[in-house]
């Protein structure tokens, strides 16, 4: 007989969605395979990939990306509404050997964005895959939004962060939800850590005019406090935390994964490592849990 339809949902996060590979590496060691997944920004990414049974691709690729690789991926243009064009992310599926059309996935996978002039949020189900991940990615200040089917869309955390009610529309009977990091409880920025995204904008700051880069990225006045991407990154985070306790509230998965924030910070795209082995954890503190769910 053949078992309960099990669903998938994939959180935001940025780098801390990296999280997600070693997620899947930990459930597929419990025998524990996703029938259909949801993913919002890079949930959308890594589930996509695993949908197309590239995970080992995904990861290795992940795993390749340095601090000197991530920067030359920044490709600087504040005409399009954020700081970066965001090619990378169009290419990524072409890299990584993924159909063009989502409906060629091997899992029903779907990608959540969100629709810029209604505010709600957009299940992208079928058409371009790259440009769905792209729309679904677009975080607001860094990357501008995605032109689909003349709706202009940003960030699928910003309206469904981990897209439970997604999975169940597709059907779903038991639903995995994978919180990357969003901190539901405790602190959203503390003075005291310090992070790496002062010298992302002293590189992106290098791509533009002289004084229009000194203008818009100076270096903070004092040690403490905080920069340009990391207001960004927080001020989106404390929306992204009202919006998930609210959504979790009202509509729980049958196991939520969290992530520890702290483990990498939101654009350390280059410490994939640490993240991957995050998700390890993240299934290892629920074994018990996640079996006991298959079995009854």
């Amino acid at each position: 007989m053949a078992g309960p339809v099990i669903g998938l949902a994939l959180g935001s996060g940025g780098a801390r969605g990296w999280c997600h590979v070693g997620v899947l590496r930990g459930l597929e060691e419990l025998g524990i395979r996703p029938d259909v997944i949801a993913g919002a920004s890079m949930g959308a990414i890594v589930g996509a990939a695993y949908a197309a049974g590239k995970l080992d691709v995904i990861e290795e690729w992940a795993l390749s990306i340095t601090r000197r690789k991530f920067l030359a991926m920044l490709d600087v243009r504040l005409s399009g509404g954020g700081l970066v064009l965001g090619k990378a992310i169009l290419n990524l599926p072409a890299e990584l050997g993924l159909p063009e059309h989502i409906e060629d996935l091997t899992v029903p996978f779907r990608a959540v964005a969100s629709d810029m002039q209604t505010g709600r949020e957009v299940w992208l189900k079928r058409g371009n895959l790259a440009e769905a991940l792209r729309a679904s990615s677009a975080v607001p200040g860094l990357l501008g939004p995605a032109r689909i089917k003349g709706k202009w869309l940003l960030d699928g955390g910003l309206t469904n962060p981990v897209p439970v009610s997604v999975a169940r529309a597709m059907g779903a009977e038991i639903i995995i939800a994978v919180n990357a990091g969003t901190p539901l409880g405790g602190s959203i920025w503390s003075p005291d850590i310090v992070d790496d995204q002062q010298g992302i904008l002293t590189h992106l700051a290098g791509k533009l005019p002289k004084a229009l880069g000194a203008g818009l990225f100076a270096p903070p006045e004092g040690p403490r406090s905080p920069g340009y991407l990391t207001v960004v990154s927080s001020a989106i985070e404390m929306m992204v935390v009202q919006i998930l306790r609210a959504r979790l509230a009202g509509d729980p998965p049958h196991v939520l994964l969290n992530g520890d924030p702290d483990v990498v910070k939101t654009l350390e795209l280059y410490n994939a490592a640490l993240a991957i082995e995050e998700g390890r954890r993240m299934v290892a503190r629920h074994k018990v849990a996640l079996l006991n769910l298959l079995e009854g």
